[in-house]
């Protein structure tokens, strides 16, 4: 009699858990938020930009070009435009600028590193309206901390466009210092510690390095944080509706703050501030597109 072995038992291949279906269950909370949030207020904002849309009441019908020639000829138009690239170009030197040199101080070992990083991260913490009254308070003349001296020297934090300017600015330094300070520290800490070693043996000076070795590398980070930071910018309201109101005389409007007067306070119109608002986004688009380009390695199609 003969005994054959029983033929080999072939493996089920496992399937994976939930197929398609799972990845459409992950995605969907984010797709709703995103559609929600952004693709549906971005049509309505579309929509009003081409019609006659007054605060109170509805669509009266198109009124394309027209709504984009008033948001144009608006006599704060272009002061506004001129004085946000003005804001957008100092905090953005600043803050790269701030932000680097404290990457570079708490990333040496020293025993005041972890106290240095904490320091320099918490007024993050504290929301920007919140920060905006704070200053708000210290720079008051009548009840805040310094109003004796500003009394007894003439000085004037908010006064004159020049001060009301370097006063916010000073405000929008404070506040997000730290958190480009993280994101710089982030791109430090990811470059290799061979190179700086295979530059220490070449001779290379700490300047030599830094300027040879550990900005090209941070390419990256650069790019991220100067669209961040010109957005932000660009965008900038809350820090001066709360401590300017625009003043004086007009010379603090930014442009999200002329589409905030002409929907709400001034011509009453959506549909001019939907135009304002979609110049306003075309141009971050552009801009943000050319600041991706000139951060884009060379070796990069």
């Amino acid at each position: 009699m003969v005994v054959t072995a029983p033929p080999p038992r072939t493996r089920r291949r496992s399937r994976p858990l939930g197929g398609p279906a799972q990845g459409w269950g992950f995605a969907a909370p984010t797709a709703l938020f995103v559609i929600f949030l952004f693709v549906i207020p971005l049509l309505l904002v579309l929509q009003m930009s081409v019609s006659d849309w007054p605060l109170l009441g509805g669509n009266r019908g198109v009124n394309f070009p027209e709504n984009y020639i008033d948001a144009v000829d608006h006599r704060l138009f272009w002061d506004s435009i001129r004085f946000t690239l003005i804001y957008t170009v100092i905090t953005t030197v600043l803050l790269l600028g701030l932000g680097l040199g404290l990457a570079l101080i708490v990333q040496e070992s020293t025993r005041w590193k972890g106290f240095l990083r904490t320091a320099f991260l918490v007024p993050s913490a504290l929301g920007l309206a919140s920060a905006s009254l704070l200053f708000y308070v210290l720079y008051s003349p009548i009840a805040g901390p310094f109003a004796d001296l500003m009394d007894a020297w003439g000085i004037t934090f908010l006064g004159t466009p020049e001060g009301a300017l370097w006063s916010t600015v000073f405000l929008i330094v404070w506040r997000y210092a730290g958190f480009y300070m993280l994101l710089m520290l982030v791109g430090l800490q990811g470059i290799p510690d061979e190179v700086y070693e295979a530059a220490r043996i070449d001779g290379a000076s700490r300047w030599q390095t830094f300027r040879d070795v550990t900005v090209p590398l941070l390419r990256p980070t650069f790019a991220l944080t100067t669209v961040m930071c010109v957005t932000g910018s660009l965008l900038a309201f809350e820090q001066f509706y709360i401590l300017t109101k625009g003043g004086p005389d007009n010379s603090t409007v930014t442009i999200v703050q002329l589409i905030y007067s002409v929907a709400f306070q001034g011509q009453n119109s959506l549909g001019v501030a939907g135009a304002l608002s979609v110049i306003v986004l075309l141009t971050l688009v552009v801009i943000n597109i050319f600041q991706l380009r000139a951060f884009r390695r060379p070796d990069e199609s």
